[in-house]
């Protein structure tokens, strides 16, 4: 067994894989157009063959412009292999290895997506079973289960009820609110790198994360009460397939009040006026109360994913 990035001349036999199982997969034709794109790379590519066969195949993401991968989106085993736990830790253990040691400070994520009902079928159940443990044995030991929500014009655009107004504001004032909201956050990764990393750095990371978003700067607004006070900011953003929530919250001491409607309605509103025919968002399925407002705003959740990422330290 050899596992091993790939090159451009292993592209035939990367494309030829396919996954017949229930979870999320990259098909051929996306791959090869974002491998044009420089968001999938042969040195991203990993796969694990034996005789010259493709018995496993994992593909790292990135952003056109990123120096290291983001995210895993496909791992696969062939069927044949009698213990795919173990195989794909091999193949994740040997990936993650190399991008640490080219100057990854953090390492990617692996984003498994399955279908909302997953639990009540088995072989989607058994499908992440395997997945999860090689994650986990790899080194990515923080699981977070996240929705997937999508809104589509049918739905209709929110109703806001005009009780706070929104504005252009600088990005120090921005950064601020980054960290008053948080504080209190019920988001499992913002809780973990308020723990390890503080509120300072954990607002500038998300403030520079939306920055490096494909969406622009100067849809962002802070969210004002009638006296002028802020009670949360609204970041309308994108990702390179398509428009996004992006970033919402409400400050500490105006929670329970409902504004986070008024926050999503402002963003749905901003998104849907541009054209926007699909705006995505995503939540952990633990933070309850903002589900229940994307479902009032008329967002359906289409997938689950199982995040799995090394721990911040």
């Amino acid at each position: 067994m050899i596992i091993r990035p790939t090159t451009e001349v292993d592209l035939e036999r990367v494309v030829a894989v396919t996954v017949d199982e229930p979870v999320g997969w990259i098909e051929a034709d996306r791959y090869v157009d974002e491998l044009g794109q420089g968001m999938y790379r042969p040195e991203w590519t990993w796969i694990a063959e034996e005789d010259d066969r493709v018995v496993a195949r994992a593909l790292w993401w990135g952003q056109a412009s990123s120096t290291h991968p983001i995210a895993l989106d496909c791992l696969h085993v062939d069927g044949s292999v009698t213990d795919p736990s173990a195989l794909a830790t091999a193949l994740l253990s040997a990936g993650l290895g190399a991008f640490a040691s080219r100057g990854a400070s953090r390492l990617p994520l692996y984003n498994l997506t399955l279908r909302p009902d997953w639990r009540s079928d088995p072989a989607a159940a058994g499908a992440l079973a395997w997945r999860r443990t090689a994650a986990l044995a790899a080194g990515l030991t923080d699981e977070v289960e996240r929705l997937r929500l999508e809104w589509r014009p049918e739905a209709g655009v929110p109703r806001s009820r005009g009780r706070l107004t929104f504005t252009q504001a600088t990005d120090e004032e921005f950064l601020e609110v980054f960290r008053r909201i948080a504080e209190g956050s019920l988001d499992g990764e913002t809780r973990r790198n308020l723990a390890i990393r503080g509120p300072e750095a954990t607002a500038r990371e998300e403030m520079d994360f939306y920055l490096s978003c494909p969406g622009k700067r100067d849809w962002w607004r802070l969210a004002r009460t009638p006296e002028g006070e802020i009670a949360g900011l609204a970041v309308p953003s994108a990702t390179p397939y398509n428009r996004n929530v992006g970033y919402l919250g409400v400050v500490p001491e105006f929670r329970g009040r409902g504004y986070v409607d008024d926050v999503l309605a402002e963003i749905t509103r901003v998104q849907a006026e541009s054209g926007a025919e699909l705006i995505t968002a995503t939540t952990d399925t633990g933070n309850a109360p903002m589900a229940a407002a994307f479902a009032r705003a008329g967002y359906r959740t289409t997938e689950i994913r199982m995040i799995y990422s090394a721990p911040v330290s």
